[in-house]
């Protein structure tokens, strides 16, 4: 048995969709623990490109049990068109989906507040994707949010659905000067979800309890990654939930006990989406040739990626944060075009030498990256399955960073599909941290 958390070791956008998806062949239940329909996975099988957003990438493998749990914020409209786009596709969801009862839903009034909100800021964008995320999260640490249980209580939700609507109609007329909401309208299209989303929803917290007990393996996957945590990222340019490996226990309600390995996804350069400092982001051609050959779009938004060379820094906090047990590498093909490729292994921030992230925002916006330089390789890595047939400058390369990140690189990612992957180790023969180093190395 094992039970192993995928997380974004960066600031999201890690092809941590194909990896989950990858892992789903060894797993018994995918379960993820956080978001909403703000992140996307992209998942290519065959040549056949899947995006999901809400559904755990698990659901395109037969006989898995998908767990939305409740960390997780729903749409309920958008996961019902996720659920039909899948059905139009053959992948017909029935008992192997799992809706949590805890689980909190995204209100008409949520994307109205996020919009309003995010337009009084002007130049000081967070860069939210307008889905409501935010103002959801932030109804229901106020106590007074729908949860996704209520959907199918017509009383419960009447109640909930005309006070909430009362209270922000008053704040969108007095505040935003925009046009409230009908709560009896509004009250008849989500009791109408709640009809149609009623088969799926559970106790997800006992069904995973009884799964692990029972001997299944259990794969968490989380939205976003390390450096847009609420608590522990990038604030407040961040998203609305916890998007590191703590989150799978609070999202899910399993124990850290539970928890036996955590997989960090990271890319071998990096990008971000969004406002906030970024501070190894290339503004230039090669920071071009990246975006262009990475095919650096957001999977939900379209948005443009920032690109930027591979930060060190990021990748030990990362580490420290999660407790990563072990590394996947992913886009290394990306930068089979590059002469000469950095790595930036500490900051220097007024004459000091950092090599350490630090807490303050505007300190870490004023950071300069320091670099080392190695040779790139300049042929293509696209699809190799096996290390040692990786160019000897890409196999030092991917060394240095294992070097300087602080963790092993178990997985190395060389294309989108499935099948173009140097599996080095595999993340489930991990027990509680404990791996056979030996083999790992061997295996270079």
């Amino acid at each position: 048995m094992a039970n192993i958390v995928v997380v974004g070791a960066q600031w999201g956008d890690e092809g941590k969709g194909k990896i989950v998806d990858l892992l789903t062949s060894e797993a018994d239940v995918v379960a993820r623990y956080q978001g909403g329909n703000n992140a996307g996975h992209t998942v290519v099988i065959g040549g056949k490109q899947h995006i999901l957003h809400l559904i755990p990438s698990g659901m395109l493998h037969k006989d898995k049990k998908c767990v939305i749990g409740n960390g997780v914020v729903i749409d309920p409209a958008a996961i019902l068109e996720e659920l039909d786009g899948l059905a139009q596709n053959g992948v017909i969801p029935g008992d192997n989906l799992l809706i949590s009862k805890r689980a909190q839903v995204i209100m008409p009034w949520h994307k109205a507040l996020d919009g309003a909100n995010e337009g009084k800021k002007g130049g000081a964008k967070i860069g939210t994707t307008g889905r409501g995320i935010g103002p959801c999260y932030s109804e229901k640490m106020a106590r007074t949010g729908v949860r996704i249980s209520d959907l199918v209580d017509d009383g419960l939700l009447k109640e909930k659905i005309f006070k909430n609507t009362e209270d922000t109609n008053l704040l969108l007329n007095c505040v935003f000067g925009a046009e409230g909401f009908d709560a009896g309208k509004i009250f008849e299209e989500y009791r109408g979800y709640g009809q149609r989303l009623k088969d799926f929803i559970g106790d997800a917290s006992l069904f995973l309890a009884e799964a692990i007990g029972g001997g299944k393996k259990v794969l968490f996957e989380g939205a976003q990654g390390t450096m847009l945590d609420i608590d522990h990222g990038t604030y407040p340019f961040v998203t609305s939930s916890n998007s590191t490996a703590g989150g799978a226990c609070t999202g899910t309600g399993v124990p850290p006990t539970a928890i036996d390995g955590v997989l960090g996804v990271i890319k071998a350069y990096t990008t971000r989406v969004g406002a906030g400092p970024f501070p190894t982001e290339l503004l230039d051609k090669t920071g071009d040739l990246i975006q262009e050959r990475g095919r650096e779009f957001g999977a939900t938004t379209g948005r443009r990626r920032r690109c930027g060379w591979f930060d060190s820094v990021v990748a030990r906090y990362a580490v420290r944060i999660n407790g990563v047990t072990g590394f996947c590498l992913t886009k290394l093909d990306v930068l089979d075009a590059c002469e000469k490729i950095r790595i930036c292994s500490a900051y220097r921030y007024k004459g000091s030498l950092l090599k350490d992230m630090p807490t303050e925002l505007d300190i870490f916006s004023r950071c300069e990256p320091i670099y080392e330089e190695m040779d790139g390789w300049k042929s293509s890595t696209a699809g190799i399955r096996d290390f040692g047939d990786l160019p000897v400058p890409a196999r030092d390369y991917i060394n240095r960073l294992e070097e300087l990140s602080g963790a092993p690189f178990s997985i190395i990612s060389t294309g989108p599909d499935r099948n173009e992957t140097i599996m080095l180790e595999n993340p489930f023969s991990w027990l509680h941290g404990n791996r056979p180093v030996e083999r790992l190395q061997a295996s270079r």
